[in-house]
């Protein structure tokens, strides 16, 4: 089994209420919901976190470093801008995979560039609720592929 982080970043508590043409109408707890069904169908269990601070989210992967296999991250704006979060998932040796609900390629400029990407196997955008799920299918192939291990996994070997 499995063992996967789904990181929420800024203002993705707001689903279904800011911009709903942009991003849609379900709630972040829909697609926390629908995360956790898939996952139990991949043979994986997720804990999901949202939070609006970028230390926040960079403790919350170093404190689950030990027990994580994967992540499936949606940046939020800070997918733009934060080495600090790049960083951090480049820091904790675990495939991740970002994600946007929108597509960000055709959105204002600022969004079209990532810089947490580069540390990442892939990018899952434009599909909404999907792009979370295509995503999570992504990160769990690949860790069947390469038989991916936790950092604390590989260090105790």
């Amino acid at each position: 089994m499995y063992n996967i982080l789904v990181v929420h970043g800024p203002n993705l508590n707001l689903l279904g209420e800011r911009e709903p043409d942009v991003y849609g109408v379900l709630t972040l707890a829909d697609i926390d919901k629908r995360i956790k069904l898939l996952a139990t169908e991949l043979n994986a269990q997720v804990k999901c976190y949202q939070s609006n601070h970028e230390g926040q989210i960079i403790d919350f992967l170093h404190d689950n470093r030990k027990w994580s296999h994967g992540l499936v991250i949606n940046p939020g704006a800070l997918t733009h801008y934060s080495y600090a979060l790049r960083d951090a998932i480049a820091a904790i040796h675990i495939p991740a995979v970002e994600i946007h609900l929108s597509n960000i390629y055709e959105r204002e400029a600022f969004r079209q560039h990532s810089v947490t990407l580069e540390v990442c196997i892939g990018q899952k955008y434009g599909r909404g609720l999907e792009s979370y799920l295509d995503g999570l299918r992504l990160l769990v192939e690949h860790m069947s592929e390469f038989g991916e291990k936790t950092e604390f996994e590989k260090k105790s070997q």
